[in-house]
C-alpha cells in the first residue's frame, strides 16, 4: 500500500554495503509513489553497483564523486536543498559513526551535513560492528538529534554471522520515510485504536458465518495514522503482514473476542503514551496524555450461531435440510466505554436513498462523535482498493470523493482532528 508522494522530492543515499541491492527496490517504491527521486552514492557504494542502475530507475543524474559539478545544481550543496526527506540506506557502521560526529569526508556525508530536514538512516553492518559501543553511541547521538533510525533485522548476514545487522526490508524503510514527511504534531504520540475486518462466527470447527469485509479500509487507516505519528493498535480479523512493525496488530475472530480485545486496548489507550527519557537521563519516563481515538471500522456480525459445535458436523447427521439457530451479538460500539476517547464509527450501506438517514440514526444511538458512511458501489465495493466516504458529525457532513483507500484514510485523519476540542 503506497502513499501519494506526488510533488515530493526524496534524496536516497547509498553506501558501501552488500545490502545495496535492496536500495534499488526502495528507490523503485518512491518512484511508483510519484516522488522525484535522486540518488547520491559514496565512493564505496560504487564498488558494488554503478550509478547507471539508479539513473535508469529514477531518470535523474546520480550525484557521486565523479559527477559533481558547480556550473549546475548537481553538487552536494544544491542537491539536498528542497528535499522532503533524505534516507541513507544502507548506512554502514563507518557512515553512522562519521555522521554522528559531523564528519564530511565524502560526497554523501557532505550532502547529509548540508541537509537540515527529515533525515532517516537504515543501518546495515556486521553484528559486532553494529553492537560496538562506538556505533551504539553514535546511533544514540543521531536519535537525540532527531534522526529517524530504521532498525536492522536479525538473520544470517553475508559475513556468515547470525545476528542483528541485516538491512530492514525496503517497504519498512519506505514507510519510515513517508512517516517523516507526513508526521503531524497533533497525532504524534497519540494512542489510537482501530478495528477492522469482518468478524468470524463459528458454526463448528470448519464452518463459520462472516461477511465480505476485506479489512483493507482499516489497514489503510492504521497505516495513515502511523504516517501521521500516532501510536496505533489494530484489532482485526484480516491482518496485513506488509504493515509497519510499529503498528501493533491483534488478530481476532468472533464478535465476542473483538469486544474483549477492544475493551482492553481502549483501557490501555486512556492511560496515555509512555515515553522513554533522554540520553542524559535514561531512567526517567514521561506520559503524554493526549485524548485517544477509536476508529470502529470492523464489520461486526449481527448474529452468531447459538450452539457452536466441536468437530465437524456431518451431512448424514444433519439431513437434507438444516435450520441453524442464531442469536444476536452484542452491539460492540454501543457497549464500549467511550468516556475520554473520541470515537468514529463506520457504516456500509447499499441503499443510497436511506443510507444517510440510517447513518445519522447510528450516530445518535451509539453515542459516538462521528460516523464515516460508505455507500457501496461498483468502484468501491467490498474488497476494492478505492472508497468514497461521507463524514458525518452532529452538525456537519463532508464528502470525500472516490479515491484510493490510503488517500481517503489520510483525509479522514485530517477531519478527525477537528473532533478534539481540547
Amino acid at each position: 500500500m503506497l502513499a501519494d508522494l506526488s510533488g515530493k522530492k526524496i534524496l536516497v543515499g547509498v553506501t558501501g554495503s552488500i545490502a545495496i541491492y535492496k536500495a534499488c527496490e526502495l528507490v523503485r517504491l518512491f518512484v511508483k509513489s510519484g516522488a522525484r527521486v535522486q540518488v547520491v552514492m559514496s565512493p564505496s557504494a560504487q564498488k558494488f553497483i554503478t550509478p547507471l542502475t539508479f539513473e535508469a530507475i529514477t531518470r535523474e543524474k546520480v550525484l557521486c564523486e565523479g559527477s559533481e559539478e558547480w556550473h549546475s545544481s548537481l553538487n552536494h550543496i544544491d542537491v539536498p536543498q528542497n528535499a522532503d526527506a533524505f534516507v541513507i540506506a544502507p548506512a554502514t557502521a563507518n557512515t553512522i559513526n562519521k555522521l554522528s560526529k559531523g564528519i564530511a569526508d565524502n560526497i554523501l556525508l557532505s550532502c547529509a551535513l548540508a541537509y537540515d530536514k527529515n533525515l532517516i538512516i537504515a543501518p546495515a553492518a556486521n553484528t559486532q560492528m553494529l553492537n560496538s559501543h562506538y556505533t551504539q553511541g553514535s546511533l544514540k547521538m543521531l536519535a537525540v538529534n532527531d534522526v529517524a533510525i530504521v532498525q536492522p533485522q536479525e538473520k544470517l548476514l553475508a559475513c556468515g554471522v547470525e545476528g542483528s545487522g541485516a538491512l530492514a526490508e525496503p517497504l519498512e524503510i519506505y514507510y519510515a520515510t513517508v512517516k517523516e514527511i507526513y508526521k503531524d504534531s497533533f497525532w504524534e504520540d497519540r494512542k489510537v485504536v482501530v478495528s477492522g475486518g469482518g468478524t468470524i462466527e463459528p458454526i463448528d470447527e470448519v464452518r463459520f458465518i462472516s461477511n465480505y469485509s476485506s479489512g483493507k479500509m482499516a489497514n489503510a487507516l492504521a497505516l495513515a495514522l502511523y504516517f501521521k505519528g500516532a501510536d496505533v493498535c489494530l484489532v482485526t480479523t484480516k491482518p496485513d503482514s506488509s504493515l509497519p512493525s510499529a503498528v501493533y496488530t491483534l488478530e481476532v475472530q468472533s464478535a465476542a473476542e473483538m469486544q474483549e480485545y477492544l475493551a482492553d486496548c481502549i483501557r490501555v489507550a486512556k492511560k496515555g503514551k509512555v515515553k522513554k527519557a533522554s540520553l542524559n537521563n535514561p531512567q526517567a519516563v514521561s506520559v503524554v496524555n493526549k485524548k485517544p481515538y477509536l476508529f470502529m471500522v470492523a464489520a461486526v456480525a449481527d448474529y452468531t450461531p447459538k450452539y457452536p459445535q466441536e468437530g465437524k458436523l456431518k451431512k448424514d447427521m444433519l439431513g437434507s435440510e438444516w435450520a441453524l439457530e442464531l442469536k444476536q451479538t452484542e452491539d460492540i460500539l454501543k457497549s464500549l466505554n467511550k468516556e475520554g476517547i473520541i470515537t468514529i464509527g463506520f457504516k456500509a450501506e447499499k441503499d443510497e436513498k436511506t443510507a444517510l438517514e440510517n447513518a445519522k440514526k447510528a450516530l445518535e444511538s451509539k453515542g459516538i462523535d462521528a460516523i464515516a458512511l460508505n455507500i457501496l458501489g461498483k468502484e468501491n465495493n467490498f474488497g476494492s482498493d478505492k472508497n468514497e466516504i461521507i463524514f458525518i458529525t452532529s452538525n456537519s457532513e463532508q464528502k470525500l470523493e472516490l479515491n484510493s483507500k490510503i488517500n481517503i484514510a489520510l483525509s479522514l485523519t485530517n477531519l478527525a482532528k477537528e473532533l478534539d476540542s481540547e
